[in-house]
């Protein structure tokens, strides 16, 4: 199944290309950014690689992990991207994880284009229940997962060997029976 295009009022959410590559490569090396994330390029090389292996790989396939470009509507810059792990043994439950350039935080991009894709998933694809992943330092992360509702379940101390380091892990959580109808598709 190819890669769905979601929309907001100020964002597309697509498959991410090869002319994204530059863009990514730039912010997912920023300290701020990379000390969350377990994807942090050291050249252009490597998410020109990574960019290549999404190009083959279909949305919504169980076992796999897919890269959402989160770009402006209008003008169509990368500000960012979502990653949407199928469970394999359980296709109706996936896991995100998201990330928005530092030059684009704070104007709520962010818990847009998370929204959205909550809609999506919960709308379209009929999803039972979407998790994420959060290092609860991350406090951007922490208050997004928040205002949009998901719930934390679970917090495992020092449960992550990450980065040279022992981190705890904050899960947090959403039904799609907890999911508003129409609050997340085509705002």
């Amino acid at each position: 199944m190819s890669c769905p295009e979601i929309f907001t009022q100020r964002l597309c959410l697509n498959a991410l290309v090869a002319a994204d590559a530059p863009a990514m490569f730039d912010y997912r090396r920023q300290p701020e950014v990379a000390r969350y994330q377990s994807f942090e390029p050291h050249t252009l090389a490597q998410v020109e690689a990574f960019i290549d292996g999404q190009a083959g790989r279909s949305f919504d396939t169980p076992g796999t992990w897919y890269q959402l470009a989160v770009r402006l509507k209008d003008s169509g810059p990368l500000v960012g991207d979502i990653g949407l792990h199928f469970v394999d043994d359980a296709p109706r439950q996936v896991e995100m994880g998201f990330t928005i350039a530092p030059n684009y935080h704070r104007q709520g991009y962010g818990a847009e284009a998370v929204r959205a894709v909550l809609g999506h998933l919960f709308e379209i694809r009929g999803k039972h229940r979407v998790i994420a992943s959060v290092d609860p330092r991350n406090e951007a992360s922490v208050r997004l997962c928040e205002r949009l509702g998901l719930r934390l379940e679970a917090r495992f101390r020092q449960s992550l060997w990450f980065k040279g380091e022992w981190v705890d892990d904050h899960v947090y959580a959403l039904l799609g029976s907890e999911w508003p109808p129409g609050s997340g598709v085509g705002e």
